[in-house]
């Protein structure tokens, strides 16, 4: 019988591989949903693809799973980046957890001229990917950045990596995604949009592409999931 439960842990896994729990898991295995000796756990690492594990030891402030059968192989993400503006609380929320379930590999929110908020949580955005991972059947998580600046990040942008720049000031226009290999990011600006200085750096860089969303201009969290969109079926793993 397949497991109803996912859970991210940090183990390796392996048939015979025992899984020791932490409070915080057990307490959502055994607490939450209520499972007991004998019952199966989907487990995965990001490294090892997914494993079925059976619980063998239940308690409040710990448990065991034994690893029995591996259900799915590990899959990869193709190797694109999603950077953003964070936004309200909510909405920041919800493009971390839309990122992951559509397939980007890295997460970086990044501090523009016009961006709002000057902090994040890093760890609580981390934790939001992982719960993603779970519920959609991914076997991986991508790592969530720290927040940065813009120009810093594209003052070191990695050579070979082309950047897929959504702009706003191209709303209308026939400017799609060109047929192009290789590691690519995504970025998406404020609800502000791009200061003139960040859109003449934007479109100096020899490897970005303006490319624009549709005849509307989208809010920052739906502009994120069309342009995730637009680049799986283009270039990514949808095709």
């Amino acid at each position: 019988m397949s497991a109803k439960v996912r859970l991210c842990v940090t183990h390796p896994l392996a048939e015979g591989q025992a899984v020791a729990l932490t409070k915080e898991q057990a307490h959502y295995l055994f607490g939450v949903m209520r499972l007991g000796s004998g019952d199966r756990v989907a487990l995965f690492n990001g490294q090892h693809g997914e494993w079925q594990a059976e619980v063998v030891e239940a308690g409040k402030r710990g448990g065991v799973l034994d690893c029995r059968e591996q259900s799915a192989p590990q899959a990869m993400p193709p190797d694109l980046w999603l950077i953003f503006a964070p936004i309200k609380k909510a909405r920041t929320d919800f493009i971390v957890e839309k990122a992951t379930e559509m397939g980007a590999r890295r997460i970086l929110p990044v501090q523009t001229d016009f961006t709002n908020a000057e902090r994040i949580r890093q760890d609580r955005l981390q934790a939001h990917a992982v719960e993603a991972a779970e519920q959609c059947g991914g076997t991986f998580v991508p790592e969530v950045a720290d927040l940065q600046r813009l120009d810093r990040l594209l003052a070191d942008w990695p050579e070979g990596r082309r950047l897929m720049f959504c702009d706003e000031a191209l709303v209308g226009e026939a400017r799609g995604l060109p047929d192009a290999p290789g590691p690519w990011a995504i970025l998406i600006g404020p609800e502000g949009g791009f200061s003139p200085s960040e859109r003449d750096r934007l479109r100096a860089l020899p490897l970005a592409h303006p490319v624009a969303l549709g005849p509307r201009i989208l809010r920052a969290d739906t502009a994120a999931v069309a342009a995730l969109t637009l680049w799986q079926t283009k270039l990514g793993d949808w095709t």
